[in-house]
């Protein structure tokens, strides 16, 4: 799913996209917001392991203006027979000889897609972050770095400058042979690089804990009117002094708001989708609970629900 403006509910809500019959249609009221749109993905869905390598499709890849040819050089295939045979033919020696100067930068765009894909983002966020590890790559060379959390950092940056922000955790769920703390070194190393000697400023959008909440509550199972509820906590959370991190004040808001419904969902479960300890819920909980008739919404629960919770 993907958020558009929907003008019948008259704010960003999520769309369903019904391929079949081309149509784009908000979740909340169903309105059909596009139709008939046209279906730029490929023709075929490839299987590398059924279909021996053959690629059925019968048209190249989109324009990349990041590449030195734009991504629309033609490669000679092997032929069925073994790759040996081929690359000791003189077709093979002499596609060998052009190297291609973008090798690098495609494979990094291929594991930036790959990632991508992994953590369902859209294609925006992806074009992003191929645009940043061009420019750091053309800047600085990378010998001796991580690329694979220097590619990380790249997206994680992409998230936040597209307002689709993921957390650090998340994006290291989907990177192999990063960690932590070395995808947070990459990103102070890029936002140096290229404020510093591009002089270019990084902007990227301040976290809000409302950035998180409709994911997670997605994750969990939580209704509709869950969501919403916990959408306005948080939204009130912010005029509050509390100095906990976004994603520590949006688990704590799913804690209390789950805690008020009649599924209750254990603190583990929510600690697994948030990717916060269970300690820091806790926390974050206890610097809530003073606040609770200030921004829990009346609607959703009253003052004698909010006395029969758990006092930290």
């Amino acid at each position: 799913m993907a958020d558009t403006f929907c003008r019948d509910c008259g704010k960003q809500t999520e769309v369903v996209v019904d391929r079949a019959a081309g149509d784009t249609i908000c979740s909340e009221c169903g309105l059909v917001l596009e139709a008939h749109s046209i279906d730029e993905s490929s023709e075929w869905r490839t299987f590398a392991n059924e279909s021996n390598d053959n690629d059925p499709v019968r048209v190249g890849g989109p324009y990349n203006p990041l590449l030195t040819d734009g991504g629309l050089s033609t490669v000679i295939s092997k032929p069925n027979g073994s790759s040996g045979e081929f690359l000791n033919s003189s077709l093979g020696k002499w596609q060998g000889r052009g190297a291609n100067p973008d090798r690098n930068l495609i494979q990094a765009f291929k594991s930036i897609a790959i990632m991508s894909d992994r953590l369902g983002l859209v294609t925006t966020i992806k074009d992003r972050a191929n645009e940043i590890y061009k420019k750091v790559e053309d800047q600085k060379p990378l010998k001796g770095r991580n690329l694979d959390a220097i590619l990380a950092a790249c997206l994680y940056i992409a998230c936040r400058q597209e307002n689709k922000a993921r957390t650090v955790k998340e994006i290291c769920s989907v990177v192999n042979g990063a960690t932590k703390k070395e995808v947070g070194r990459a990103k102070e190393f890029i936002v140096k690089l290229l404020e510093g000697e591009m002089g270019q400023s990084v902007e990227m959008g301040a976290i809000h804990a409302a950035d998180y909440m409709r994911r997670f509550c997605s994750n969990l199972g939580m209704t509709n009117q869950e969501v919403k509820a916990a959408q306005e906590v948080v939204l009130k959370s912010e005029e509050l002094d509390i100095r906990r991190s976004p994603i520590s004040i949006a688990a704590a808001v799913i804690y209390i708001i789950t805690q008020l419904s009649s599924d209750k969902k254990p603190l583990k479960d929510i600690s697994v989708a948030t990717r916060v300890a269970e300690g820091t819920i806790k926390n974050s909980y206890k610097d809530l609970y003073p606040h609770l008739l200030k921004i829990i919404p009346s609607w959703f629960a009253n003052e004698k629900d909010l006395k029969n919770l758990c006092n930290p």
